[in-house]
C-alpha cells in the first residue's frame, strides 16, 4: 500500500475529485493549507502598495492506494490538476505499512 500525497491549486479541487470518483478512488483526506514553492510567492499590488505574499492557498489531498493502483491515481490528479503554470503542486508517494479500520478492527486492503 502507498500514501499518495497530492498538493493542488484550491480551484482544481472538484474536478480532481470527480475523476478519481470515475476510475473507483472515493477514499481521500482534504485539507486546506499554504505553502510554497519555487515561485517563493507572489507580490500583490493593494492600493498603490506592493505586498509580498509567500505562502499561497493550496489543497493537499490524501489517499491510501493499493500498489497497482498508484499510477492511475497519479495520472489521474496530474491529468485534472495541470496548468502548465508554476504553482499547479506536488505529489509525494510512500509507502504504508499497516491500515486498520476503527470500527470493525480489520486491516491491511481490506481496510481501505
Amino acid at each position: 500500500m502507498k500514501k499518495i500525497v497530492a498538493v493542488i491549486r484550491p480551484d482544481k479541487l472538484e474536478g480532481v475529485k470527480q475523476a478519481l470518483e470515475e476510475i473507483g478512488c472515493s477514499g481521500m483526506t482534504v485539507k486546506e493549507v499554504k505553502g510554497r514553492g519555487i515561485q517563493l510567492g507572489i507580490t500583490e499590488s493593494y492600493r498603490g502598495r506592493d505586498y509580498k505574499v509567500d505562502l499561497l492557498p493550496k489543497t493537499e489531498i490524501e489517499i491510501v492506494a493499493m500498489d497497482e493502483d498508484v499510477e492511475a491515481v497519479t495520472n489521474k490528479i496530474i491529468e485534472t490538476a495541470k496548468t502548465g503554470n508554476i504553482g499547479d503542486g506536488k505529489i509525494f508517494v510512500s509507502p504504508v505499512e499497516e491500515v486498520i479500520r476503527i470500527r470493525t478492527g480489520e486491516r491491511g486492503d481490506k481496510a481501505i
